[in-house]
């Protein structure tokens, strides 16, 4: 499908349930892949970005069946292999690292966008403990050529955290299958620090405790990951901030099921989000639940702990009583596409009035946003950009009495397949 037209829309109200966390199910299916034993998952993400991670995993002699994969325990026993993944910076980014840590001769590329993605901060810190990492087309940049090399951890691992924790993220989840104790230590300012707790607490799972410093320093212990046996993977927190953003501009209420108060995920702050704006927010031991139905509040807030749910809120902003500012976003510039440039780009086309710098977003919406809401209503054309995250936030202006064409809609499948079907099922 080319295109999808949402007509306008007055409320929305209901039960959601989510698909698995793109984040823990690549963090899950790498770990289980890698550890002794079999582990049985269960809530797995079946999208895009995890098919292409078990694909990869499947090459590198992983097997799977049903709902369980076998591992390996220890580096991959396939050691020249050609892997292709999409544009998943979840795959791709850690996958790098295991593979570096295996000893063998292997291609890794990715979808034109992904090859626009920066990966030099972690072929950086690769290289300065004696990997041989190949750049085959421009430099700083995937796709990659990894060579057997000798790994070694005389020294601490270096690795700069201002472009991407997911840099930190591969090396915590790899540096295991050396059987040797090493040190991570973080230059500059780390960013998503959220997305590291995530990873740490799957480790943990998996058997692997590792020691903290703040945020500049981590101790990986010398163990193998080791299969827990079972393992749930929560609702996806960043695709709840859709529903939960819905209930907030359109009555509501409505209930996401399967990430709660205990998530494990720093995109279930979203609902802190939700409460500056003037809705009302409640949480239980897997469910949110978001109303609201009034004119939402302007906010000024540093987002740079929740990038993902951020995009959220640049709609939300649409619907506020003043001009809002979202800040410490940078890391938008290098995700699926730009999308601070993106999201100011599509803002405007609503007659949103947005300034937008480096690392923020300044939004002042159009003072006729709510009307009217008739069937003739303007219809606004909204590019994606081959960004799941900006077909999925734009689904919220149709609240805006505009009908919304959301060009490419398919883009959902990186993350939330059937996102478009659970969307119409909870508004009118």
């Amino acid at each position: 499908m080319d295109s999808l037209e949402l007509k306008p829309i007055r409320r929305a109200a209901g039960k959601v349930r989510l698909p698995g966390s793109k984040s823990i199910s690549n963090r899950v299916l790498l770990l289980a892949a890698l550890a002794s034993g079999d582990t049985e998952v269960s809530g797995l993400l079946d999208a895009d970005d995890t098919r292409v991670m078990r694909d990869a995993l499947a090459k590198l002699g992983v097997r799977f069946w049903r709902r369980r994969v076998r591992g390996v325990g220890g580096p991959f026993p396939v050691k020249r292999a050609e892997l292709f993944l999409g544009n998943a910076g979840t795959a791709l980014r850690p996958l790098t690292a295991a593979l570096v840590m295996s000893g063998g001769e292997y291609r890794l590329s990715g979808a034109p966008r992904m090859h626009e993605r920066p990966i030099g901060d972690l072929v950086n810190a690769l290289r300065g403990i004696g990997a041989d990492v190949e750049y085959l087309g421009a430099d700083g940049y995937p796709p990659l050529a990894l060579h057997p090399a000798a790994i070694k951890l005389n020294e601490p691992v270096t690795v700069k955290g201002d472009v991407s924790s997911q840099f930190l993220t591969a090396l915590l989840m790899a540096l295991p299958l050396l059987d040797s104790k090493s040190r991570i230590e973080v230059q500059g300012e780390l960013i998503s620090k959220p997305y590291v707790e995530i990873t740490l607490n799957v480790m943990r799972r998996f058997g692997v405790e590792v020691t903290r410093r703040e945020w500049h320093s981590f101790e990986v212990p010398a163990a193998r990951y080791v299969s827990p046996g079972k393992i749930y993977v929560e609702g996806d927190a960043s695709s709840a901030s859709y529903f939960l953003a819905a209930g907030a501009i359109g009555g509501g209420p409505v209930r996401v099921e399967g990430v709660g108060r205990d998530s494990i995920q720093g995109d279930v702050r979203f609902t802190e989000v939700l409460e500056r704006m003037g809705a009302r927010v409640s949480m239980g031991d897997g469910w949110i639940e978001a109303a609201g139905g009034k004119k939402l509040k302007a906010v000024d807030m540093d987002l740079n702990h929740i990038p993902d749910a951020a995009m959220t809120a640049a709609v939300m902003a649409l619907f506020a009583d003043g001009p809002s500012t979202l800040r410490n976003i940078g890391s938008w510039r290098v995700k699926e596409t730009d999308r601070i440039a993106a999201m100011a780009t599509e803002l405007r086309k609503f007659g949103a009035v947005v300034e937008e710098g480096e690392d923020w977003l300044r939004i002042t919406p159009p003072g006729d946003f709510l009307a009217p809401r008739a069937s003739n209503s303007p219809l606004v054309s909204v590019d994606t950009y081959d960004d799941h995250r900006m077909a999925m936030a734009f689904s919220l202006a149709s609240f805006g009495g505009r009908r919304v064409r959301i060009n490419d809609p398919g883009c959902v499948s990186k993350t939330f397949p059937g996102y478009f079907e659970a969307f119409a099922r909870h508004v009118s």
